[in-house]
């Protein structure tokens, strides 16, 4: 891993953690709105999901490094599920995606704290 590398990696792992817990809340919060509310909900959360996959594919053209296409494929199923109608089993995908990126982050921060940067 070179170190701009790391440092994106990084920075783009904070904000797609970010997204991918507000949008896990949204969905936890939605299923209890009135039918109105919950069709307002899930087009933010649609819209939320498309700006993390657009985070996501920025990461994997400036770092280079990380497992994002494994983490974009998770985030398109919870993506189909949430259009299904069954948005809270969507959490699953998203948990996992979640999981991935603390890793990506993980690393690119022991990474740059072993090169004296942090």
């Amino acid at each position: 891993m070179k170190i701009q590398e790391a440092i994106m990696a990084f920075s783009q792992s904070e904000k797609i953690k970010s997204g991918l817990i507000w949008v896990s809340q949204t969905l936890e919060l939605a299923s209890a709105f009135p039918l109105p509310e919950k069709q307002g909900a899930e087009r933010v959360i649609k819209a939320l999901m498309d700006m993390i996959i657009h985070e996501i594919r920025l990461a994997k053209s400036i770092s280079g490094y990380g497992s994002w296409a494994e983490i974009e494929q998770s985030i398109d199923k919870a993506i189909v599920m949430i259009n299904s109608g069954v948005g809270t089993e969507s959490v699953v995908h998203l948990t996992k995606s979640l999981s991935l990126v603390t890793t990506i982050g993980h690393r690119s921060m022991s990474f740059m704290k072993e090169e004296g940067l942090i």
